[in-house]
């Protein structure tokens, strides 16, 4: 079971992560968790999330960078379904094992997230919050995906695109079973 932690807030304005949302949702063993459909108040159910997340294999994040972070309901679900003693801390064994899976886009180009370029941050700075949160509560980080340049691409490219990460989820799934 994939569980896919949805954190879009403009959803009117992404073409991106709708197209590789869209791609994926309706595959067998993948669920989509929309937080902010689920949590338009900012009120979240930690312990729904949490039974959520005790069965799944792999997690993802997917998000836009959002000021160089993930959006703010994102951060606040880590903040109250992350808890001490369920994810981290003594006695914490809910995570131990599982995958996470960080699955991003970005409106600038790749070659703009370097230090010496416009973003002054490589894509591995902006992901170690997160890599760093996976280690530390005994997931699995596995290897990024990351849309650039998500604003200038075609129709078919992010119609390729979705269908690229449905590959890699369709062999994340065969991975964990």
């Amino acid at each position: 079971m994939i569980e896919i932690i949805y954190a879009q807030p403009q959803k009117e304005q992404s073409r991106a992560n709708k197209a590789l949302i869209d791609a994926v949702t309706q595959l067998p063993d993948v669920n989509v968790n929309d937080i902010y459909v689920n949590y338009p108040d900012f009120q979240i159910d930690a312990q729904a999330e949490q039974e959520r997340l005790l069965k799944a294999k792999t997690i993802i994040c997917q998000y836009p960078i959002h000021w160089n972070h993930s959006p703010a309901l994102l951060n606040l679900w880590f903040e109250k379904v992350f808890t001490y003693g369920w994810a981290y801390g003594q006695g914490a064994e809910a995570l131990k094992g599982k995958r996470l899976l960080w699955v991003a886009t970005a409106a600038g180009e790749e070659k703009n997230y370097q230090e010496e370029n416009t973003q002054h941050l490589t894509l591995a700075q902006l992901a170690s919050p997160l890599q760093q949160t996976a280690e530390f509560c005994g997931l699995e980080w596995l290897e990024p995906i990351v849309l650039y340049s998500s604003e200038k691409r075609t129709e078919d490219e992010m119609k390729n695109a979705g269908e690229l990460y449905k590959q890699k989820i369709l062999q994340e799934l065969e991975t964990t079973h």
